[in-house]
């Protein structure tokens, strides 16, 4: 039992919460049971897990917890990147917000056959904010990593001034999407093999979170290349 906040683990969990250390030592955290859990159904081996009143005390777990209410339980496991590939994938340039970004790993898991892939300027996926975002599908697909060149497939860039909605696709489709305010610079936009637009209704907002529309668009887009669009 630890008893102790000057332990080895505590310490290194402590670290973790800067991007920094997480690049440094190759390790994120996971907190609470759920994700844990996830973790193991995915084959992941933990560096080392902490349950509270069995491995630590209490207090000392609560002590290095991100969350507001502390966690009884934290694992710490080693960062995997996946290949590109799969029929449809997503593209991410300059999405800063990690929550965001981890909700797009958790609908790209359950509509895609691919990875989610950050480009320049994403935040860091094994964040705690985007590991608890993911819902623990980082675990079942995690992310990639390529430049916009390194991409394979038909990109079709999301963009809210785009003249059509999807239409048909052939895979690999990668749907390439970029921040919420700026969208993709002009240039990936002239890049692109096609530009997509997801239709709002008359008087509605001129567009939606990020995450959203990554969500919308994986929908779309696997019906249409299924057949069913």
């Amino acid at each position: 039992m630890i008893r102790s906040p000057d332990n080895d683990k505590l310490k290194t969990i402590r670290k973790l919460a800067t991007k920094s250390w997480r690049e440094k030592l190759n390790l994120f955290v996971a907190e609470g049971e759920d994700l844990v859990a996830a973790a193991e159904r995915a084959g992941w081996e933990p560096r080392f897990v902490l349950r509270a009143g069995e491995d630590v005390e209490p207090e000392l777990l609560h002590a290095v917890s991100a969350l507001g209410s502390g966690s009884r339980v934290i694992g710490v496991y080693e960062q995997r990147w996946a290949p590109l590939g799969g029929d449809l994938s997503v593209w991410l340039h300059a999405v800063e917000d990690p929550g965001n970004v981890g909700t797009i790993i958790r609908s790209a898991h359950g509509l895609a056959d691919g990875p989610v892939i950050l480009g320049p300027g994403c935040a860091d996926p094994f964040s705690p904010k985007a590991v608890r975002a993911t819902m623990g599908s980082l675990f079942a697909r995690p992310p990639a990593r390529a430049a916009f060149e390194e991409l394979a497939g038909v990109r079709v860039a999301l963009d809210a001034a785009a003249a059509d909605p999807l239409g048909e696709l052939s895979a690999p489709v990668v749907l390439c999407l970029g921040a919420e305010r700026e969208g993709l610079a002009s240039a990936l936009l002239e890049a692109a093999d096609a530009t997509a637009r997801i239709p709002l209704r008359a008087g509605g907002p001129e567009s939606l979170n990020v995450a959203m529309t990554a969500a919308i668009a994986l929908y779309e887009a696997a019906n249409r290349m299924a057949g069913h669009g």
